[in-house]
């Protein structure tokens, strides 16, 4: 990191100063995944719908980009409006059958765990051979392959609740950190508070 980069990040606070709506958002993302825990269901409907409205602005924001940017010369004009296209179809297919569409991302987040964690563990042995710590990475590698194992065993049922488990924990997650963060700020602030009324007072003829 150089100096001038160096400087800049000291310069930054720890914490923010206004710490009132923090503590809100990270209070009401704590609600949101607390009804989530017994909505799995319906948060997983919920994350398809918005998976799909970003594929379609995307899709539509690409070939509205290609239209205006008029790049006739350009070679891979057609993949980027075929692309588009795509994401669109993709898009009105998952708005269609939100539980199909739910399906497919489950079975793609097992296969995801699956690789995940066998490439964990394959880290672990080639670290263990070299004397490094390699006991986390084999965890971490043995919760990702149960993870898979129990979605690819439990599919298709398993898409009416991994995606919404998984997006529940997220809003839990963010939610703690919003919060802790802002309760962090809200005591530094009233211990500067405190600090500064019991600050002595000068004396003038000092």
């Amino acid at each position: 990191m150089s100096t001038e980069k160096k400087a800049a990040f000291d310069d930054k606070l720890e914490l923010p100063k206004k710490w009132g709506w923090l503590l809100a958002l990270g209070i009401l993302n704590l609600i949101l995944g607390g009804i989530g825990f017994g909505a799995v269901t319906a948060f997983t409907l919920a994350s398809v719908i918005m998976f799909a409205g970003f594929l379609m602005a995307t899709g539509v924001l690409q070939i509205v980009q290609g239209i205006r940017a008029k790049e006739h010369d350009w070679a891979g004009r057609g993949l980027h409006f075929l692309v588009g296209i795509l994401y669109i179809g993709v898009a009105l297919l998952a708005a269609y059958d939100p539980y199909a569409a739910s399906a497919g991302l489950t079975i793609f987040i097992a296969a995801m765990f699956v690789v995940i964690g066998v490439s964990r563990i394959v880290y672990a042995v080639r670290a263990r051979r070299q004397n490094w710590k390699w006991l986390w990475p084999v965890l971490a590698g043995i919760v990702d392959l149960a993870a898979g194992g129990i979605i690819m065993f439990t599919w298709p049922a398993s898409s009416l609740w991994v995606l919404g488990l998984l997006l529940s924990v997220e809003l839990i997650m963010n939610g703690w950190l919003l919060t802790a963060t802002a309760l962090a700020a809200r005591a530094l602030e009233r211990a500067g508070k405190n600090g500064s009324g019991d600050a002595p007072a000068e004396n003038p003829a000092s």
